[in-house]
């Protein structure tokens, strides 16, 4: 009977006056007192059944015992919805089943959660009851898009000559290897595998190796603090090309990604997409994945306040640091209120205060307005294009501090105050990334993306004559890909020379012997003609959660863990016998 199966959402009208089978699960039941219905879900949608107690009375007896989920087979005749009973509403709203069998498959008690409803559910509750909660229809939308990206993915980069390609999920730790998740070896005593958080090395091996275009959906796993926007277990569409040019990768992505959104959302995205460099982006938005969608732009005010007597400018100034400012164009929406949550906001990016002033009926009010100048006031009437009712807020410290505080401000703002066009997908890609920076702390240099990224070749010289004051100077061949103000994707041209590999592990304090240990094979494997190569990584989870609009990346994995890595409804992680662990060669402390 199964294998005459129908589907609740493939019915319509031309379906009417044929005897069908379904199967599916009890979505509601009503009963008005003359006439029962049922509507049955199943994965395509919805179908209304009636039963009329009349001429089936054996089928009412059996409807009596039914309730929400439970998981029924049906079969009858299709028919013609009454005019008056026709909902629009429905896929399916024109057509209904009158029931000539049913049969229960399975019964389930009062669900924990409402699968038929829009009233929000509490995520740890929704997590608990996976099961459940996939039956809902938005989850259920998003396992089918999820689908549906993959498969679309997989039939572009195969039409452009790639090979899906495994890569091994049992692997060395890597340098960043504290964010390693490790697995004990049974039969190699006190040694430890580590899952891949990139196909990265093995992608390179196979460019050496002579496969030119390569791609994997990866599973990644990386041990980290978890937000919306994080997950242990992610999924990246992999790739990696030889004797290419940035250009050309550039070229792949925005064609997968145009396929993707017209396969997700049924939109046509224009290209090429905007490009900017690095420093223009932290120059202008105060980050490295800049959101385009609105103004409110950083604008630097140091030379303004080059004679500043406010002491607040005049410190950060002599210390070497920066001024900036942003204008949110409604003043007025911003209370005392506001300006005090936006004060303590902006101290999460070590900001020491945050200086603002109002400019309304063309004079400047309230805040730090009595301690300017008028040359200042003139500069930044001219500088900043005030309009009346605007309010400027101002960030004096280092470079980092100024650009992390009105960067993240601009986005609170844009957010608090709903200047945002959500319907907007704001494509833009950031090149010309720094190939490494310099922590003043640790006194050392730290890999911009990772220690594999080629810098320009017009910036190889540099590196000879390497110090933190010119290391900002030296740009990598490295790119991301940003979507509405997050990155969905990085990569960069790699390293194809052993020596200039060798000078980078150096400079970042990788020892030979060390360097020798983690990536013999790669390092031996570039001796016999590696090819120029490079590639990108997109972030599979990322995307989905944007086009898809929703708020976070467990919204759109099946079975996602919680902020602290754990599955409510599996119990992961657990502990495990003292067995295991004596067989393992472990103890726990």
């Amino acid at each position: 009977m199964f294998e005459k199966r129908s589907y609740c959402g493939e019915l319509s009208k031309t379906d009417i006056g044929k005897n069908v089978i379904l199967a599916g699960w009890v979505n509601r039941k009503r009963d008005l007192g003359g006439i029962i219905f049922i509507q049955l879900r199943d994965i395509t949608g919805i179908l209304q059944i009636t039963v009329d107690p009349v001429k089936s009375p054996e089928l009412t007896n059996i409807l009596n015992d039914i309730k929400s989920e439970y998981c029924l087979l049906v079969s009858g005749a299709v028919k013609s919805r009454a005019k008056e009973a026709v909902n629009p509403d429905m896929m399916t709203g024109e057509i209904e089943l009158t029931a000539t069998t049913i049969e229960i498959l399975n019964s389930s008690p009062v669900p924990p959660i409402l699968v038929d409803t829009d009233e929000k559910i509490g995520e740890d509750l929704r997590l608990k009851f996976r099961f459940l909660d996939l039956r809902r229809e938005e989850m259920k939308d998003a396992v089918i898009k999820r689908h549906m990206l993959m498969q679309s993915a997989r039939a572009y980069l195969s039409s452009k000559r790639f090979l899906e390609i495994e890569t091994p999920l049992l692997n060395k730790s890597t340098p960043e290897g504290a964010r390693d998740f490790l697995v004990p070896s049974r039969i190699n005593k006190n040694m430890f595998y580590a899952l891949p958080q990139s196909p990265q090395l093995f992608k390179q091996i196979l460019m050496i190796s002579g496969f030119d275009r390569y791609f994997q959906i990866a599973k990644c796993f990386r041990d980290e603090d978890l937000r919306n926007d994080r997950q242990p277990e992610f999924t990246q569409i992999d790739l990696e090309m030889s004797f290419i040019t940035v250009d050309m990768i550039i070229e792949i992505i925005e064609g997968l990604l145009k396929i993707i959104v017209k396969e997700l959302l049924g939109k046509d995205i224009d290209m090429p997409f905007k490009r900017i460099t690095y420093d223009e982006a932290m120059a202008r938005f105060g980050k490295d994945a800049p959101d385009m969608r609105f103004g409110m732009e950083l604008a630097e005010m140091s030379d303004i306040f080059a004679k500043s007597d406010f002491k607040v400018f005049a410190s950060a100034l002599k210390d070497g640091g920066m001024i900036k400012a942003i204008v949110f164009p409604e003043g007025g929406k911003i209370s005392r209120k506001y300006i005090d949550e936006y004060t303590e906001y902006v101290k999460i990016f070590k900001a020491k205060g945050l200086p603002y002033a109002r400019f309304k009926d063309g004079a400047f009010d309230g805040g730090i307005a009595k301690f300017l100048t008028e040359d200042e006031k003139n500069a930044l009437t001219g500088r900043l294009k005030l309009k009346d009712g605007g309010i400027i807020f101002f960030a004096s410290d280092s470079e980092k501090i100024v650009n992390d505080t009105l960067g993240n401000l601009r986005i609170r703002l844009a957010n608090d105050f709903n200047i945002i066009d959500l319907n907007i997908l704001d494509f833009v890609w950031v090149t010309d990334f720094p190939l490494l920076e310099y922590n003043i702390e640790d006194k050392r240099y730290y890999a911009m993306h990772h220690p594999f990224t080629s810098p320009k070749k017009e910036h190889i010289a540099i590196l000879k004559n390497i110090t933190p004051d010119n290391v900002n100077d030296i740009k990598a061949q490295a790119y991301d890909i940003v979507l509405n103000g997050v990155e969905i994707g990085g990569g960069s041209i790699r390293i194809s020379s052993t020596e200039l590999q060798n000078k980078i592990f150096s400079l970042l304090g990788i020892s030979e012997e060390e360097a020798n240990v983690k990536f013999s094979f790669l390092l031996e494997a570039l001796k016999y003609g590696a090819p120029p190569h490079g590639g990108l990584a997109l972030g599979l989870d990322r995307i989905l959660m944007l086009l898809l609009k929703r708020n976070s990346l467990r919204d759109v994995i099946p079975f996602p863990k919680t902020a602290r890595g754990q599955c409510l409804m599996s119990e992961a992680p657990s502990y495990v016998s003292a067995e295991q662990l004596d067989e393992l060669s472990i103890k726990t402390v």
